[in-house]
């Protein structure tokens, strides 16, 4: 027991330092990791706190580089509804099936990271796809806590300059996160149990977003990417394995 809460304290330590480095994917080391070792509604719930705590912070810091508020306010909203949505699908499908969709869904964005690392999309045309995208990212945010093959993918595909991007995806991410809550506490997902461990993993979380800053002004991009990248990698093929055993 005493190895599994280091293991969850380290995934929300590594989550933060990438949360503070690039402003997003928290959940794509975090949930995985826990995952691993439990199930992945315990995995969504207990990471709802830490969600809302982050992107609160962040996205009152970058407020004032938000880079069109409705196209931001179209975005957050879409995802709040997909994530109920979502959340629906959490509380009806088996864990085995969560478990096996997080890493196909980790081995996608990882694909298309290296298959289109320089395509972009224009703020006009982003325009018109935000609503559906939104919902797409809200429904796998509240399925199996993970909206960034959707959400960070269609944002850097736009190449938003960085505070802009953190802006963006900060309203979006604290938008689900608080439509995710009522839910998961409706559908039995969400127990007193649960929401102390959301509490608690709000610290490490949290705490080690600076460093992630700091990492972010002392680290080429590149390499923090590839070794993000790989252990995405890792992580997922054996969420695929779990998933058909």
């Amino acid at each position: 027991m005493t190895e599994e809460l280091l293991l969850v304290f380290a995934a929300f330590a590594l989550g933060g330092i990438l949360k503070g480095a690039t402003g997003a994917g928290a959940p794509i080391l975090a949930v995985p990791i826990m995952a691993l070792l439990v199930d992945v509604p315990f995995a969504v719930a207990v990471f709802i706190l830490p969600n809302i705590a982050s992107n609160a912070v962040q996205a009152w810091t970058h407020r004032t580089s938000i880079p069109d508020r409705r196209f931001v306010a179209t975005f957050a909203l879409a995802g709040a509804f997909g994530a109920v949505l979502g959340t629906y699908m959490l509380a009806r499908l088996s864990g085995s099936i969560l478990s096996a969709a997080v890493g196909w869904i980790v081995l996608g964005y990882v694909a298309f990271r290296l298959a289109r690392p320089h395509w972009k999309l224009s703020m006009q045309f982003a325009t018109r796809l935000c609503a559906p995208v939104g919902v797409a990212g809200g429904i796998l945010q509240g399925a199996i806590g993970l909206s960034a093959p959707v959400s960070i993918t269609f944002l850097n595909a736009m190449q938003l300059e960085r505070r802009a991007f953190i802006s963006t995806i900060s309203f979006f991410f604290a938008a689900m996160a608080f439509a995710q809550l009522p839910g998961q506490v409706a559908f039995g997902i969400m127990t007193w149990e649960r929401l102390l461990y959301s509490a608690l993993a709000t610290v490490p979380l949290m705490g080690f977003m600076p460093v992630g800053s700091f990492l972010a002004r002392h680290i080429s991009k590149d390499v923090f990417d590839r070794v993000l990248l790989l252990l995405l990698t890792l992580i997922s093929l054996r969420l695929v394995v779990d998933g058909f055993l």
